[in-house]
C-alpha cells in the first residue's frame, strides 16, 4: 500500500508543479488555492509511505515522478522544447526511480 501512496503522491507533485505555473506567482485565487491542496495532500501521502519505506527511497521515487512527470506535461502540454538530450534525461530519471524502489528491501 505504501508504494500505491507513493505513486499517488508522485502524481499529484506533477499537478502541484504544473499548477505553479497558472497561479502567476500566487496572484491568481482558483489556481493558487488548487496548487496549495495538491501541495498538501502530495505531502501527506508521501509522509504516510514514509511510515514503512526508507526515507531515502521514497523522497527520491517521489521527487523522480514529480521531476520526469513535470518535464513530460511541459514538452507535451506547454509546448516546452522537446529535444533528444531532455527525453534522454528524463528517461534517466525513471530508470533511477526504478532503481531506488528494486533496491529498497520492500
Amino acid at each position: 500500500m505504501a508504494w500505491v501512496l507513493l505513486v499517488v503522491a508522485g502524481l499529484l507533485e506533477v499537478g502541484w508543479s504544473i499548477g505553479m505555473k497558472f497561479t502567476e506567482g500566487f496572484t491568481r485565487l482558483w489556481p493558487s488555492v488548487f496548487t496549495g491542496l495538491g501541495i498538501v495532500a502530495s505531502m501527506l501521502l508521501l509522509s504516510h509511505a514514509a511510515k514503512t519505506l526508507p526515507i531515502g527511497t521514497a523522497y527520491g521515487v517521489w521527487v523522480g515522478i514529480g521531476a520526469a512527470g513535470a518535464a513530460v506535461v511541459g514538452m507535451l502540454v506547454l509546448n516546452e522544447p522537446v529535444t533528444a538530450a531532455r527525453i534522454f534525461f528524463v528517461c534517466l530519471l525513471l530508470v533511477a526511480v526504478v532503481g531506488l524502489k528494486a533496491t529498497s528491501g520492500h
